[in-house]
């Protein structure tokens, strides 16, 4: 597990994570207790706290008490997220659960993420964190909504713009994790200079990781990911390693005949996932992936307690060596 096998630092920090995710969403409504039991209880990798502690460790007065509702608010604000991702997905499952939408309806999945959204937010009102904080995690969830926007505006288009798909993953995932390294800096008081690095450390992590995970859609299997091989190309979702085959690929017309088609068979998607992986597309964006870590790794700002930076280089090289 992706706590347990890293994160020794934070370790105790993780686990109390846990316990205080799920009083953070005990509600009055019934129902609403219901859902956020079952998202916290459906688990995950808790990157984004753990990004925000490891952060905030390096400063000299490391207070957990009150540092917990600012990492819970950014966990929270991740769930919310994936909520909003399943119903516009139409997905049964994630990390092997039930989703929120199949077990409860469209209708009530979103208006959870909502809540979580809001419950957010009021954990970093109440907690006093003040203006740049609130400025930040706001900004945060604005990139989330335009980097779905703009994922979905391509959708079965097959736009080949690097710039576009940097941009929206981009926004989609890696602003995130940047701004959780950032968040962990601001509040440990670690000045401009640690701010910044901090925050290209987890802004290029991010890239790494999006990529990472649009290469475990075409090579991976719905055992490891929870959902079948070629998914994101069923669905419309043009990743690097597509937009690279259809650069260079000697199929790269028919290719571009299956990912525009809104009605796709499963035999076009495996014959699309042949093309790919026959072209050098996966090794285009594993290349890409090993540069994005480079800088990430570049970026971290010195200083830094060893035990801390060492745990930052480990969460790079996870990334590079992720199956799931």
């Amino acid at each position: 597990m992706f706590i347990n096998s890293m994160f020794h630092v934070i370790k105790k920090d993780l686990a109390l994570l846990e316990e205080e995710l799920l009083q953070a969403v005990v509600s009055p409504v019934g129902r609403i207790t219901e859902i956020g039991t079952h998202l916290v209880k459906s688990g995950g990798k808790r990157l984004r706290p753990a990004l925000f502690f490891l952060a905030a460790r390096s400063g000299k007065d490391f207070d957990i008490r009150r540092l917990m509702p600012l990492a819970v608010a950014l966990e929270l604000i991740h769930m919310a997220s994936l909520v909003h991702d399943d119903v516009l997905d139409h997905a049964d499952t994630r990390r092997g659960a039930a989703t929120a939408n199949s077990m409860w309806g469209n209708q009530q999945a979103i208006l959870s993420g909502d809540y979580l959204f809001a419950r957010a937010f009021l954990l970093i009102v109440e907690n006093g964190y003040g203006d740049r904080v609130s400025g930040r995690v706001a900004r945060l969830i604005m990139d989330l909504s335009a980097g779905e926007l703009i994922q979905n505006k391509e959708l079965y288009h097959a736009s080949c713009d690097l710039d576009e798909y940097y941009e929206r993953i981009a926004k989609k995932t890696a602003n995130f994790l940047a701004t959780c390294c950032e968040l962990g800096a601001i509040v440990a008081d670690l000045g401009e200079e640690a701010e910044r690095g901090l925050h290209t450390y987890g802004k290029y992590l991010g890239m790494a990781f999006q990529i990472t995970d649009d290469l475990l859609d075409l090579t991976s299997d719905k055992k490891k990911i929870g959902k079948p091989a070629g998914n994101d190309i069923h669905e419309g979702i043009v990743t690097l390693p597509v937009i690279r085959a259809l650069e260079v690929s000697t199929c790269k017309e028919e290719l571009l005949s299956i990912v525009t088609n809104e009605k796709m068979t499963r035999t076009d998607v495996e014959r699309a996932l042949e093309i790919v992986r026959t072209s050098d597309g996966i090794d285009y964006a594993q290349g890409k992936v090993q540069e994005f870590l480079g800088e990430s790794k570049k970026a971290l700002p010195a200083g830094l307690p060893k035990k801390v930076r060492e745990t930052f280089c480990q969460a790079a090289d996870y990334i590079a060596k992720r199956e799931s």
